[in-house]
């Protein structure tokens, strides 16, 4: 592959990559956020899981919309469990800010269920759109995978950081390299993850 041919292909998938987190964006707020930001997420992880399956040529309009619309009621059953719980941890934490010592035994407890929260969250959209499992072996999965992933979790954490390090220097990249990008991150380090746990269930 020559130079030209080079900067060609890279130019073509930062289209593709800024094309997809502009629907990712349109199609959470076609949602009215709330309702959108599950199932638009969800389309997205499914389109970078064809890529990394080696599926070039994906029509990415086209397969999103049907993902969309397909998911959209189970996925938005998700966002609500995922708010639900965010909330009571939001409750729980300003609760403990204002009384911490009358129950500082409950801190750890929290931190706890704070942290298990969060890398289920991270480990969620790549094992929805990987395995095909009933509704709530989708968290139960996510969470176990999660727990057994520790450098998946740091370099997942790490990457959020350098995007929010570069959105900070330069916020134009917002509505083009954001989602999409954080996307094939997770779903490249979740299939390690994925592989890993495969190749050890293969010894057993």
């Amino acid at each position: 592959m020559g130079g030209w041919d080079k900067f060609n292909t890279i130019a073509m998938w930062m289209l593709k990559i800024a094309y997809l987190n502009l629907l990712w964006i349109l199609f959470t707020f076609t949602g009215l956020i709330v309702f959108g930001l599950f199932p638009a997420t969800g389309s997205m992880f499914e389109i970078v899981r064809k890529w990394m399956n080696q599926e070039r040529d994906v029509r990415i309009f086209h397969e999103f919309w049907k993902n969309y619309r397909k998911e959209f009621i189970r996925l938005n059953g998700f966002a609500l469990i995922f708010i639900a719980v965010g909330y009571f941890l939001y409750y729980d934490i300003t609760f403990l800010r204002i009384n911490s010592g009358e129950f500082q035994l409950l801190i750890p407890v929290l931190i706890f269920i704070g942290v298990s929260y969060f890398i289920t969250l991270l480990f969620f959209f790549p094992v929805y759109v990987h395995f095909d499992l009933k509704f709530f072996q989708y968290i139960k999965q996510s969470f176990l995978i999660a727990m057994t992933s520790p450098l998946e979790i740091l370099l997942m954490i790490i990457s959020v950081i350098a995007l929010y390090i570069a959105v900070l220097f330069l916020p134009g990249i917002i509505p083009l390299f954001t989602g999409s990008v954080l996307a094939i991150a997770i779903t490249f380090l979740s299939k390690r993850a994925f592989r890993r746990i495969e190749r050890k269930k293969g010894l057993l």
